[in-house]
């Protein structure tokens, strides 16, 4: 009896292994590359949607800035400012605002709210305070929601005399900063706007 060696068979098993090998590396690839691209994709879209939360949250100025003072008063006591929701926005807890002052020669990064129902009156003795002075179309709470307007009055330093350039930023806890920045006119009268 004759044994005959072929490598024939050998070559065609040797290929399919190969081959096998080849469709089960490029099927790891291909799930890597593509959980990759889904966690980019998540993360783009998480970026998305933070990004359009903070800028539907942001605060606008209505109307103009008003300084108040006492008849015959060398400076201002204090500014309202009304403010209401930039169109489209999101409801916002207008009591976790930060709100800052600055003229270049007082400087207060974090004013106190007062929440006195006639805070107008008692931010004039303590200027280091703000407050919701008067709600138009709204509830008694602090929440600004859509077609609300909130009066804030903020207190004012002495260093607010004629010609005094000054800025308040109004910080909301998500959102973009209000800056407000105006010069004390040259005479004080008890109510005036301030540009």
């Amino acid at each position: 009896m004759k044994i005959l060696y072929s490598e024939d068979a050998f070559t065609g098993l040797e290929a399919a292994i190969v081959l096998i090998a080849f469709v089960v590396v490029a099927a790891v690839f291909s799930y890597v590359v593509l959980g990759a691209g889904f966690f980019t994709s998540q993360t783009a879209q998480a970026t998305v949607h933070t990004g359009v939360s903070q800028a539907s949250s942001s605060i606008e100025l209505v109307g103009n800035v008003y300084g108040i003072s006492t008849a015959g008063a060398t400076r201002l006591n204090y500014i309202n400012t009304t403010v209401a929701l930039t169109a489209g926005g999101t409801s916002m807890d207008i009591s976790q605002m930060v709100v800052s002052y600055n003229d270049g020669y007082t400087r207060w990064p974090y004013m106190t709210m007062d929440t006195d129902i006639t805070c107008a009156n008692t931010i004039t003795a303590s200027y280091t305070q703000w407050c919701i002075s008067r709600r138009i179309n709204a509830n008694t709470d602090d929440l600004l929601e859509s077609n609300e307007q909130f009066v804030i009055s903020v207190g004012m330093p002495a260093s607010t005399t004629p010609n005094i350039k000054f800025t308040v930023n109004f910080q909301p806890a998500v959102g973009a900063v209000l800056p407000i920045t105006r010069t004390v006119p040259g005479g004080i009268q008890a109510v005036q706007a301030i540009y």
